[in-house]
C-alpha cells in the first residue's frame, strides 16, 4: 500500500512522517503522473488558494475524477476547502468530493490559533486537535457523517472513502486519526 501526500504547499512532511509511523508507504504528489498506483491520498493543510494556482495543469482534474471513482482521500485544513462542494470566499473551483460547505479561517486568525481535545466518533475521546485559520462545516450534506464538533459547528466528517478535517492531526503526535483514514477508508473498503 502506497499512500500519497499532495505537496504542492503545507504541512506535506508531516503528513508524511504520520504516515511512516505506522508504517504505510508515502509518495509526494507534484505531477499527474505521482497519482499512479497510489491506494489513497491526504491534501494537507496551507492556502487553499495556493494550492489550487500551484497544481499543474489537469492534477485537480485527474484527482476529482478518481474521487468521483472511489479512491479515498483526507484533507485537512486547507485540503478540507478544497474537497468541499461549498467554500465561502473560494476562488477557484474545489473537487466537490464531500457534500459540505465550509466558512474558511472560522476559527479566526493566525494569533488565535488553538490547542484542544475532542470526541471523535469512530477513534474515541481526547483526540487533541491543533487549529489554525480553521474552516468550520456549515452545512452537512444528507449522506455525510459528523465525527467531531467545536464550538457547535462539525469539524471533522465522513461521505464514503473522503474523510475532512478542520483541525490539523498531523502537527500531534498522535496517530489515531491517519490510523482511521488507513484502516476505515484505504484498507477497509479495497477489501469490499
Amino acid at each position: 500500500m502506497t499512500v500519497g501526500v499532495l505537496g504542492l504547499q503545507g504541512a506535506v512532511r508531516e503528513h508524511v512522517r504520520s504516515l511512516e509511523r505506522l508504517d504505510v508507504a508515502t509518495r509526494v504528489v507534484k505531477r499527474m503522473e505521482d497519482l499512479d498506483g497510489l491506494d489513497g491520498l491526504v491534501l494537507p493543510g496551507g492556502e487553499s488558494s495556493t494550492m489550487s494556482l500551484l497544481g499543474e495543469d489537469g492534477i485537480f482534474e485527474l484527482l476529482k475524477a478518481k474521487i468521483h471513482d472511489g479512491f479515498p482521500v483526507f484533507g485537512t485544513c486547507a485540503g478540507m476547502i478544497l474537497l468541499a462542494r461549498e467554500a465561502a470566499g473560494r476562488q477557484l473551483p474545489g473537487l466537490d468530493a464531500i457534500d459540505i460547505a465550509v466558512a474558511r479561517n472560522a476559527s479566526g486568525r493566525q494569533v488565535d490559533s488553538f490547542e484542544t481535545t475532542l470526541d471523535v466518533d469512530g477513534i474515541g475521546p481526547d483526540v487533541p486537535a491543533v487549529f489554525i485559520r480553521a474552516p468550520y462545516v456549515t452545512r452537512l450534506g444528507e449522506t455525510v457523517t459528523p465525527m467531531a464538533r467545536h464550538d457547535g459547528f462539525a469539524v471533522m466528517a465522513r461521505e464514503g472513502r473522503v474523510l475532512v478535517a478542520s483541525f490539523h492531526p498531523e502537527l500531534t503526535d498522535d496517530l489515531r486519526v491517519h490510523e482511521y483514514f488507513i484502516e476505515e477508508l484505504v484498507k477497509k473498503e479495497e477489501n469490499r
